[in-house]
């Protein structure tokens, strides 16, 4: 799994001109799920999300976590990050999971962030989707 976390002011995603996810200051995580993810591995990464620490303390130091500031999170699902691209010019997705298998791993990190944190929403798998976003700082890392 492959995750792409920003800071974000507020962020929304759309499909055909619809928001379905919004949020307001948090986190805006891309997630690329690869063929050998499992559940165990979605809830490792979502307890990661929600305690990793990027958001400014009082001393300004990136010390406090989505949990501690009681920011939105929106989850959604991206499978370019999947993508290989040591060689060539093309990417390959070899090593990304199937439709089936992605979706079932998506909607599972969805659930688990759900039962941990209050303002959880989400992209639509497999769908043409618009991201919106006001990166903060801007404050971008990735996780795998």
């Amino acid at each position: 799994m492959i995750t792409l976390l920003q800071r974000v002011s507020e962020a929304r995603v759309e499909v055909e001109g619809e928001i379905v996810g919004c949020i307001d200051a948090g986190l805006l995580v891309l997630i690329g799920v690869q063929a050998d993810d499992d559940e165990e591995l979605a809830g490792q990464f979502v307890e990661r999300l929600l305690n990793y620490r990027v958001f400014a303390d009082a001393a300004g130091k990136m010390n406090l976590s989505l949990a501690d500031v009681d920011g939105g999170l929106l989850l959604v699902p991206q499978f370019t990050l999947a993508a290989n691209t040591k060689k060539g010019r093309r990417p390959s997705f070899t090593s990304a999971a199937n439709p089936a298998h992605g979706a079932a791993i998506f909607e599972r990190m969805v659930a688990l962030a759900r039962e941990r944190h209050a303002a959880v929403e989400c992209g639509r798998f497999g769908a043409d989707m618009q991201v919106h976003l006001v990166n903060d700082g801007p404050v971008t890392f990735i996780l795998d």
